[in-house]
């Protein structure tokens, strides 16, 4: 089977390079494979051919030729004793029966190189064979042969020379082997095979390390394996330990803690072959650590230090304590634990860890945390000044030290081994008492602060200060043993109250123009307040008017209304207060006048009420416009006919405007933020009237002076130029309105311009032709009273032609803006 394919790739090879000479058109030929010493041709049949004889001359050896006749039947054969690896020109003849040559082809071919003689074999991997051989000359490269027993694995490898490997095998598994030489004529046939098997795989070692001692080696048996072989060394050291067994596990003991070892593997065959090696490092767990020292550390956040001797292939530590609690470290020796709690007696122990797994624990060590602060502090005072502070026992408290300090800075101190002290204590003070428990480790870091406070006494000198309308201000000097003071201002129905630990308070949001009680009384949290202090009575502030309405009277006089809440000693003060200029008035009533107020302004207006006691809040204001002020001056321009543009100076607040043109004809109007209107719909020769309406921003109207206007007289229509007798062009027009204006009547030609001027009434003017068959432009406008003709009547275009022709014809016409 495996010859058939490889014959087979080698017709496909030999095929797409043989380069095929034919010396004739009439017959073919190509070789169709090749040996190291034979040739297979393949031919063209050749009718009349009784027989074909077939040459092989080496091109560049003196050997002799060979040659064989085949019959005429034949269309493919083989050349045989061919030497190898040698250069052939290959010619086919196709001869009659009297052995002429009736057509020939040539072609030229290469013999593959001698086969190659396999010296040796022998596999050193599970999954290779390396395979010695004799080159031979003219090989460019050689193909190793693979093939199973049972035909089920075939395999060809391409090398350029001897030793050559085969690889992708089978672990110890039989293999026929084979060489091939190649060149560029093809393959050899296949050397003389030999049998070789591949050697056992290498065991998979998986290893763990139970203690600090001890590495347990293990792997899974390996199929025709018969022994195995296992080395360790350590690492950094030249010396080693091996071991054969035929059992899957091994176990190493007596190693140094903490140490890298590597561990070789092979496997070995039933012929004491050595299988592929496998080698793994496996670390032993590290050394137990010692505890050196444990320290308990005070602070804001208390710790617990924790130091031991670093130990030989840790690549970490972890210490524990028996209340739970852990902290781990890398590099240095010693961590921190930093939930500590007070009153505590615990121990800590220490292991080290490396990739192997942790040590064993080290020995604990034991410590003491600091006590806890004491429960139940309380002052008692048996009689006037003897004071004595009592506390609970603590645990793993040596002894206490208590701090009595007063609120004037004087402190005393009382050392005891007991759970009381006494100490002298003043009336009108606080004092803040403290007790701290000590051991070994340290005093608690924080304890329960009680304080005693005697009663405070009243304030003599209390001052009561109207500050606003509606605010007393009260100071007092501060007197002892008061830790807040309680002022109350009291009315008939009402009482405000104020809190503060300072000697000062503002009793706000009181009633105004109303009269109130005022008494300050000193407190302290554990004695109370002194009730038996004196009051003192004081006024507010009268109360602000409203501003009810303002109306506007005349052009510039405005009278404001407003409540009168206050008792009738009260005067009211009304201001308006403008970007330039403020206007006030006074009264003792619920309404004033404001005069004198321009146009276009703006005012806010707000009422003040006095009395004896003081003046009021100002009341809410309110916002007085003027209504805006009209423009200075308006002019009216006439545009076209129909159109008309007015513009008027600006008016001082007026944001828009309304222009009106008003006329028995009709009206034009326009609503406008500029200063200047287009309006449209205008009607000749009418008197119009001109009203302005100026509009501020919050829509307050100022009707300004009306104004007179004349719109321009009507321009002519129904122009026509027409040639009258003796040379005679006539201009005629129809005019509206009264006729009571001139025209003016313009002729343009190419030859020369003419001029006339019609009187009132009269509707057509004559011009004497100069030269006939001309193009004339016409234009026709009423002069106004000013003697001022208007500007945009349109102008007219004429053709007359020569005397023969009475034909008029307009052209064409434009507007004159």
């Amino acid at each position: 089977m495996g010859a058939l394919r490889l014959n087979t790739l080698g017709l496909l090879f030999l095929l797409s390079v043989t380069q095929l000479i034919s010396w004739s058109s009439d017959i073919t030929m190509t070789v169709f494979t090749v040996t190291s010493k034979s040739m297979t041709i393949q031919w063209s049949d050749y009718s009349g051919a009784v027989s074909y004889r077939i040459t092989a001359t080496p091109k560049n050896s003196p050997e002799s030729s060979v040659f064989a006749q085949y019959s005429g039947q034949t269309v493919m054969a083989s050349l045989n004793s061919l030497s190898p690896n040698t250069v052939y020109i290959v010619r086919i003849e196709a001869m009659d029966n009297a052995l002429n040559v009736l057509s020939s082809a040539e072609t030229e071919d290469t013999t593959a190189p001698e086969v190659p003689v396999i010296v040796e074999a022998y596999s050193k991997h599970s999954d290779s064979i390396t395979l010695k051989f004799g080159e031979v000359s003219g090989a460019t490269s050689y193909i190793l042969r693979a093939e199973s027993d049972n035909d089920d694995f075939f395999s060809e490898t391409v090398v350029s020379g001897s030793p050559g490997t085969i690889v992708g095998l089978r672990p110890y598994t039989e293999y026929r082997l084979s060489v091939l030489s190649v060149n560029a004529g093809g393959w050899s046939q296949p050397s003389e095979s030999i049998d070789a098997r591949t050697v056992v795989m290498a065991p998979n070692l998986e290893t763990i390390s139970p203690d600090n001692a001890t590495i347990n080696v293990a792997w899974t048996p390996i199929e025709n394996a018969v022994l195995y072989t296992l080395c360790i060394i350590q690492e950094g050291s030249s010396s080693r330990f091996k071991l054969n067994t035929t059992d899957t596990n091994v176990t190493f003991d007596d190693l140094q803690a903490g140490m890298t070892y590597c561990i070789k593997g092979n496997a070995w065959d039933e012929e004491g072959r050595a299988g592929d090696d496998l080698t793994v490092c496996q670390i032993t767990r590290p050394p137990t650590p010692n505890v050196i020292h444990v320290q308990v550390t005070q602070g804001r956040s208390p710790t617990i230090t924790v130091y031991w001797m670093s130990v030989q292939g840790a690549e970490g530590y972890v210490a524990e304590a028996t209340s739970s609690e852990n902290c781990t470290a890398t590099v240095s020796n010693f961590c921190f634990i930093n939930s500590v709690e007070c009153g505590q007696m615990n121990s800590v122990t220490v292991i080290a860890i490396n990739a192997a797994g942790p040590s064993q624990h080290s020995s604990p060590r034991t410590y003491k945390t600091y006590p806890c602060p004491p429960e139940n502090i309380s002052v008692e005072e048996s009689e006037a000044g003897n004071c004595s502070v009592v506390w609970s026992e603590v645990d793993l408290a040596d002894y206490y030290i208590a701090y009595h300090k007063r609120n004037d800075g004087s402190e005393k101190i009382c050392n005891t081994t007991g759970t009381t002290c006494s100490f002298y204590c003043k009336c009108g003070y606080t004092y803040l008492t403290t007790v701290f428990p000590y051991n070994e480790a340290g005093s608690s870091p924080y304890a329960n602060v009680r304080n005693y406070t005697t009663i405070p006494c009243c304030p003599e000198d209390v001052a009561v200060k109207l500050v606003s309308t509606e605010t007393l201000e009260i100071m007092w000097s501060p007197v002892k043993g008061a830790e807040l003071y309680e002022t109350t201002a009291t009315e008939t129905e009402e009482a405000i109250h104020c809190n503060d630990t300072a000697p000062v308070c503002a009793l706000s949001d009181l009633t105004c123009n109303s009269r109130y009680s005022v008494v300050v009384t000193p407190c302290s949290e554990l004695r109370g307040c002194n009730r038996t202090c004196r009051p003192q009575t004081h006024e507010t502030a009268p109360c602000a008017p409203e501003l009810l309405d303002m109306t506007q009277y005349g052009d510039s006089t405005y009278t404001v209304q407003f409540s009168t809440p206050n008792n009738d000693n009260t005067s009211y003060t009304i201001t308006a207060t403008g970007r330039y200029d403020t206007h006030t008035c006074h009264s003792t009533n619920s309404s004033c006048d404001l005069t004198n107020l321009p146009c276009g302004s703006m005012y806010e207006v707000e009422a003040v009420a006095t009395s004896s006691v003081g003046q009021s809040l100002p009341g809410y204001s309110k916002t007085l416009e003027t209504g805006p002020c009209c423009p200075a001056s308006i002019s009216v321009t006439q545009v076209t006919q129909a159109m008309t543009n007015v513009t008027w100076s600006p008016g001082h607040r007026a944001r828009s405007y309304i222009v009106a043109l008003t006329s028995s004809r009709g009206h034009a109007k326009c609503h406008t933020l500029d200063n200047h209107c287009l309006m449209g719909c205008i009607t000749c020769g009418t008197n119009y009237s001109v009203e302005v309406e100026a509009i501020s921003r919050t829509g307050h109207i100022s009707n300004c002076k009306q104004k007179g206007f004349s719109s321009s007289a009507c321009c002519p229509t129904n122009v026509k130029l027409t040639r009258r007798t003796n040379s005679v062009l006539r201009v005629q027009w129809r005019s509206f309105g009264l006729q009571v204006q001139n025209h003016t009547v313009q002729l343009y030609g190419t030859g020369s311009n003419h001029t006339c001027v019609a009187s009132a009434g009269r509707k057509y003017c004559d011009f004497q032709e100069t030269t006939c068959g001309d193009v004339y432009t016409v234009a026709a406008a009423p002069v106004g009273p000013d003697g001022v003709e208007v500007s945009f009547c349109q102008l007219r275009t004429f053709t007359v032609p020569c005397p023969g022709n009475s034909a008029v014809i307009a052209r064409g016409r434009r507007s004159v803006a």
